[in-house]
């Protein structure tokens, strides 16, 4: 039976994958504009850093950052990431002094923190009576930044054979004239790092020894030794400028004579594995999960599908075991299939689907092959029982894993609210969302999410196909991606129809559609007014317009009122001078009533134009909240003043008596009831 294992820590380690990480963000966050650079290759993977490339992402070497930062401008910032082995302390020195000079160029340190802990040890030990050795490779990248952290003297070798060879030819003078401080590089072999110790320690009581490989490393090291003393034939995976995936290899090739290394899937060949049984695969700490698939899925398509050979050679049924059979029988109750090995299967229909209403009538019919998973066999009566439900979470799972190792964005239906977040069922696989990572607010109702579908991304896979997932993520993503949308498109003047989201003693938040801007309490009215209140509540929807924004602080200040809305303007295309209007005493001084022409516009009554006769004050005549007809006998446009007579519409009143013939006067008189006469 061939076997294809995969080394479980194969792939990205920790320093790796913190560094690709801060790059992608820094990618996702990049602003119109920014050019992103490498300080070297991120990691040693061609793959990778080729895609890289492609997206916009160059490497540059020490020579090139003062150049691309002269560049750097407020339209074209610039960012430097320094790659997980880290560099030289002068071109730390170097970037920070550029960045306290240019604030336009930034740099990102993704040194690996087990390079840093290095770092530390050698500036903390660089003393007279010491000089530092270090074992590993002189020139990888990794080597020359630790090393420029040590100023006295110093030693490179790479193995423990170089080290015993130059200690050998020192003189007793120098041999213990100084003490020795001795680190490895993170990827050394373990035997070669172990030896390396004895050989001080035989010379040296008093040396100063850190064990500095990292602990993954040890990890990966061991595995790929275990993995090759068990297997025929071992691939490993990873950049040929690796310092890590050499050290596999070389461990690998000492257990098993058919050992090849390859940076990609396309590299692979069928004659390498073709008469192989058990085949290992372990892979660099730069090396891409998905390439790491990548290789399984081409290796399973060679020639032969391992999973199919293995289900052919089976001649029996075993629980647990997962088989296709050709279905023989549908009804709405289970269905009947043919798996083999002189046994029937049957799939009850709560083993096909959780929905009621699925008819398997409806979507089986005799001849359809069917994956399934033994849940029991009946050797005695030649039955099996399957569960579909079961194969497919099973064949399934494996893809929730990859989309959490993309953050591939998925879609499920929310089927259970429990204690502590919601359950959401994709793909036959439960997924549990924390409730911390649904997006409703804290103590706010997880029932409201039941039932409903919703996108979210897988954030950890844990033991026992354990996966958890986050709503929230793919919520904070999307608002990121409408934010900068917005912001690319926003103009002075644009138009926008928002809802009040908020209000303050000074204005009012409007939520534009993932951004906020903020009418100021004098924009929301032409009338004075003391609180945003008066004229708006929290839910109502405005049209509103953009007046000023500051893309970097992320302020928008919004108009709403418009000269359409002007009180002065609708007064001006209602009434001139001379007009007679309906208008309502609103508050009366010593010298006037003032009154209420149209909204948001008052007119002066003068005292001398209350009445016909001389009056002391307006209240003789008038009184608040009272409708009176008035003429309008002056405006002035430039400082928006309207002033108004009751006293003209009185004169003309009286002159249009005097005017009446007296006959007419004497009818009325005669005509007058008799009491009133």
């Amino acid at each position: 039976m061939r076997t294809v294992t995969v080394a479980e820590n194969a792939g990205f380690c920790f320093g790796v994958k913190r560094a690709t990480d801060r790059l992608e963000q820094a990618i996702r966050e990049a602003r119109s504009g920014e050019r992103i650079y490498t300080l070297g290759h991120l990691i040693h993977n061609e793959t990778y850093n080729e895609s890289l490339r492609q997206r916009g992402v160059d490497a540059i070497g020490v020579g090139d950052i003062e150049a691309v930062a002269e560049r750097a401008d407020g339209a074209h910032p610039v960012t430097v990431l320094v790659r997980a082995h880290g560099c030289p302390r002068e071109t730390v020195q170097l970037m920070r002094r550029l960045a306290d000079s240019n604030p336009h160029f930034h740099w990102i340190d993704c040194t690996c923190p087990y390079v840093k802990k290095i770092h530390k040890i050698a500036a903390e030990c660089d003393a007279e009576n010491c000089f530092f050795v270090l074992i590993g490779a002189a020139a990888h990248p990794e080597v020359v930044g630790i090393m420029s952290c040590f100023d006295g003297e110093k030693y490179v070798f790479s193995t423990a054979e170089e080290l015993e060879s130059s200690l050998s030819q020192w003189g007793d003078d120098k041999l213990h004239k100084k003490s020795p401080v001795m680190v490895a590089q993170t990827t050394q072999n373990l035997v070669n790092w172990n030896k390396s110790q004895q050989i001080i320690k035989k010379l040296y009581t008093n040396a100063q020894i850190f064990d500095t490989i990292c602990s993954v490393t040890e990890l990966r090291q061991t595995e790929a030794k275990q993995l090759a003393q068990r297997c025929d034939c071992m691939i490993v995976i990873g950049g040929r400028e690796s310092s890590n995936t050499a050290k596999l290899y070389e461990i690998c090739r000492s257990f098993c004579g058919n050992t090849v290394w390859i940076s990609c899937a396309t590299e692979l060949t069928r004659e390498m594995f073709s008469t192989a049984q058990h085949i290992g695969i372990v892979a660099g700490a730069s090396t891409p999960s998905d390439e790491i698939q990548e290789v399984y899925k081409t290796m399973s398509e060679m020639k032969e599908n391992f999973e199919e050979l293995l289900e052919s050679q089976c001649l029996t049924l075993n629980t647990g075991d997962v088989v296709t059979g050709t279905v023989t029988h549908v009804s709405d109750a289970e269905l009947q299939l043919d798996v083999g090995a002189g046994v029937t299967g049957y799939i009850k229909a709560d083993q096909i689907s959780n929905d009621p209403a699925f008819k398997l009538t409806e979507n089986f019919k005799n001849g359809d092959e069917v994956e399934a998973f033994v849940i029991r066999v009946s050797d005695i009566e030649g039955v099996a029982e399957l569960s579909k439900k079961r194969a497919d979470a099973d064949k399934n799972w494996q893809s929730l894993v990859e989309a959490c190792e993309s953050k591939t964005v998925l879609e499920g239906k929310v089927t259970e609210v429990i204690k502590g977040g919601v359950v959401i069922n994709y793909n036959a696989n439960r997924v549990f969302v924390p409730a911390s990572q649904t997006g409703v607010p804290k103590d706010g109702d997880l029932s409201s999410l039941a039932g409903a579908t919703v996108s979210f991304k897988i954030i950890e896979i844990k033991q026992g196909k354990k996966a958890i997932g986050s709503i929230r993520v793919v919520q904070r993503e999307l608002r990121r991606a409408q934010e900068a949308e917005f912001w690319a498109g926003i103009e002075v003047g644009k138009s926008y129809h928002g809802t009040v989201k908020s209000m303050t003693s000074f204005g009012a938040f409007v939520d534009l559609g993932g951004v906020d801007g903020m009418v100021h309490l004098t924009e929301l009215s032409w009338k004075h007014i003391k609180n945003p209140a008066e004229v708006v509540a929290v839910g109502d929807e405005l049209d509103v317009f953009v007046k000023s924004f500051d893309p970097e602080k992320k302020r928008i200040s919004l108009g709403y009122k418009t000269e359409e809305t002007n009180p002065w303007n609708i007064f001006k295309s209602q009434y001139a001078v001379g007009d007679i209007a309906s208008v309502k005493i609103v508050n009366m001084m010593p010298f006037g009533a003032f009154a209420e022409v149209v909204d948001g516009v008052d007119g002066l009554i003068h005292i001398s134009q209350i009445a016909m006769k001389r009056i002391a004050k307006p209240a003789d005549m008038l009184e608040i909240g009272q409708i009176v007809d008035a003429r309008i006998i002056e405006i002035d446009d430039e400082k928006k003043k309207v002033s108004l007579s009751i006293r003209s519409l009185l004169e003309e009143a009286a002159s249009a008596a005097e005017a009446m013939p007296e006959d007419y006067v004497a009818e009325e008189v005669e005509e007058a009831p008799a009491e009133e006469q």
